[in-house]
């Protein structure tokens, strides 16, 4: 565990103005850490200004002013501070961060909190990242482990883990983000822990459409045993690394995500099951379901591996090549063991 230090002096910005960004701050202000919080909304900037709450996502919680501060300019929010945190859905940050230039992030480090993947490049985050913005991959992190937005929002006590290929970016970072609902630790296999961020969203969305043509807890089960076994075959292949997948940063994200009431994939994946068209089943969400892109881009990356990866295949044949959810499923129960 990282010991929580209540007397820090660093500044922080926040890129995104949804659930897990606001989680994050929430986090963020149990430490003594100066936030500026960048959002593209004008309402929702002003909303918060005057009333101390997001207006659209986790409403419940309280901004401190004297800790956050809103911004609408990118450039602006990201002046003077240590610490970048990327908190935008994969689908969207190329479009956010559009403007912004290699300048606006010398001399800081970047936490990329998106558990997504860039679909037009089929890049991890911090990947792209770096080669976009120049920034020295020791420099890089990601956020890992099962922590759902709305349980930050109710302090459910909750595990984080930091990944980074630097031992003591990581280590710095996970100190910003323990407090007392928040255990964090750190490794350094920041590209396993990023698909297997990536990996889990796809798992948790065929959970969600095997449930949705009727299969029952009995065949989840297996379906998530078969699956940590899938994305350690793919993370051995793509991001060679000793490494142990048993842990929360990978099967504890897998787990949450898969069985979880808040989990976003699984309800679109269950939709799906249910007869929804994709466009139907994002119109209702409401919120950008990781595992929809997440699919396409492990698809296209494993047809340089060739790795065995029969649930992404499945979520392929459903999401992309229009097969019955029904079938799909059928071919799928002959895979596991």
């Amino acid at each position: 565990m990282v010991e929580s230090q209540q007397t820090m002096g660093e500044k922080i910005a926040v890129v995104g103005g949804g659930s897990w960004a606001t989680a994050l701050i929430k986090i963020l202000t149990e430490n003594q850490v100066k936030v500026k919080w960048w959002m593209r909304d004008a309402e929702a900037v002003a909303h918060i200004r005057k009333y101390r709450h997001n207006p659209h996502y986790l409403s419940s919680v309280e901004l401190h002013p004297s800790k956050v501060k809103p911004y609408l300019q990118l450039r602006e929010a990201l002046k003077g501070v240590d610490w970048v945190i990327l908190a935008v859905p994969s689908a969207f940050i190329e479009d956010a961060l559009k403007d912004a230039d290699s300048s606006w992030f010398e001399g800081k480090k970047v936490i990329s909190g998106v558990k997504g993947i860039i679909s037009s490049t089929s890049q991890l985050v911090t990947d792209w990242f770096a080669e976009k913005f120049a920034v020295n991959p020791q420099h890089l992190g990601a956020i890992a482990g099962p922590c759902h937005a709305e349980e930050i929002a109710l302090e459910k006590y909750s595990y984080i883990t930091i990944a980074s290929a630097s031992e003591d970016t990581a280590k710095e970072f996970a100190k910003l983000l323990t407090c007392r609902f928040v255990k964090t630790s750190y490794l350094t296999d920041l590209h396993g822990v990023e698909y297997a961020a990536v990996m889990k969203n796809i798992v948790a969305m065929s959970c969600g459409i095997v449930h949705g043509v009727g299969a029952g807890d009995n065949f989840q089960a297996v379906m998530v045993s078969n699956a940590i076994i899938e994305i350690q075959r793919f993370l051995d292949t793509v991001a060679p690394l000793e490494r142990n997948v048993n842990v929360s940063a990978y099967l504890g994200d897998l787990l949450v995500t898969s069985y979880s009431q808040f989990s976003r994939n699984r309800t679109f994946g269950n939709m799906i099951g249910r007869g929804y068209s994709v466009q139907a089943a994002k119109v209702e969400l409401k919120m950008i379901a990781e595992g929809y892109y997440a699919t396409n881009c492990i698809q296209r990356i494993n047809e340089q591996y060739k790795v065995d990866l029969p649930i992404v295949k499945f979520a392929y044949d459903v999401l992309y090549n229009k097969e019955k959810p029904l079938k799909a499923f059928e071919e799928l129960k002959g895979k596991f063991v």
